[in-house]
């Protein structure tokens, strides 16, 4: 419930509370259980664009502050200071992975994502590469759980790279193709629809 005497705090407020938070590392958004104080005018676009007031926030160390306090709670998503939440619009994933290294390829490999806003992840059990296609065309979209229910969109040339990598492995009770990292398989298609 939202107190009627609060004022949705402004995107400045939120900067400095998250700038002071995040002096020791990051800002602890698990934690941190403050009221919610309504809806800001503020958007993650689908490539990754932060929005406020429907102008596009051209500070890329405001941007990267923010998304160090971004929490998401069931399918919402929110900026958490210790003193206040407020709900902010995400498109798709509030990340885009940009890019990908691989150490040691092969069956032992390791895929380390990096995001748009400095965020570096490798794919793994705790860290997941998930492939969602849509249901009217097919096409596929990539993502990896990049922390505590946050997910990045893996973009177009970095799942072209991956593909590149992909290997045919059961998974299952199917042939699955997919791509191996720290141990673990992520099937992207089942292997009888490359046929």
């Amino acid at each position: 419930m939202i107190d009627e005497n609060f004022v949705t705090p402004s995107a400045d407020t939120l900067a400095s509370a998250a700038k002071a938070a995040s002096k020791k590392g990051p800002p602890p958004v698990h934690l941190w259980d403050p009221p919610f104080c309504g809806d800001l005018d503020m958007r993650i676009a689908r490539d990754g664009t932060w929005f406020y007031l429907g102008t596009p926030i051209g500070r890329f160390g405001l941007v990267k502050l923010f998304s160090s306090i971004l929490r998401k709670d069931g399918d919402a998503y929110f900026l958490v200071t210790p003193v206040e939440k407020v709900g902010i619009t995400v498109e798709d994933a509030p990340f885009v992975a940009i890019d990908f290294e691989i150490t040691d390829p092969g069956p032992d490999q390791t895929l380390t994502f990096h995001t748009h806003v400095e965020d570096s992840v490798t794919a793994d059990a705790a860290h997941p590469i998930r492939v969602v296609r849509d249901p009217e065309t097919g096409e596929p979209a990539p993502y990896v759980l990049v922390r505590a229910n946050l997910e990045a969109l893996i973009d177009r040339k970095s799942f072209y790279r991956l593909v590149d990598i992909g290997i045919h492995q059961p998974h299952n009770g199917n042939s699955w193709f997919g791509v191996l990292s720290a141990g673990n398989f992520f099937p992207i298609i089942l292997s009888s629809e490359l046929e």
